[in-house]
């Protein structure tokens, strides 16, 4: 199994900044991509960003390419995301997950959740 811990939310102004990190530890080899989803009271979950972890491929909702980036660091077996620009709709539990090679296609393990509130 790999096991993922997020951190860095907050609360922070429209406009500010938030750095996103999410720590995978365990079976770390297993994995084939990682991505960020985010839920809001009352919403579905919704995907935000993923990353390829061999090749480093990105993807990117619309409306979070101009303004978010997610990176990878092999070596740590860290994730993150880079958000600039927060608006108050960013405002979500946020959460990452994994795509694993024993099943393409699924994400199969999931963190905790970090909070991040945008003010008005």
């Amino acid at each position: 199994q790999v096991q993922l811990v997020e951190s860095g939310g907050g609360l922070v102004q429209a406009g500010g900044s938030l750095r996103l990190a999410c720590a995978a530890s365990g079976r770390t080899s297993t994995i084939y991509a990682m991505a960020w989803f985010r839920q809001a009271p009352g919403k579905e979950r919704e995907f935000v960003a993923r990353i390829d972890w061999s090749g480093g491929r990105t993807y990117y909702i619309d409306s979070v390419k101009d303004r978010f980036t997610i990176s990878r660091d092999n070596a740590k077996n860290t994730m993150y995301l880079q958000m600039n620009s927060l608006k108050p709709e960013d405002t979500a539990g946020y959460y990452c997950a994994v795509e694993s090679w024993e099943r393409i296609g699924h994400y199969n393990y999931w963190g905790q959740g970090t909070q991040v509130t945008v003010s008005s």
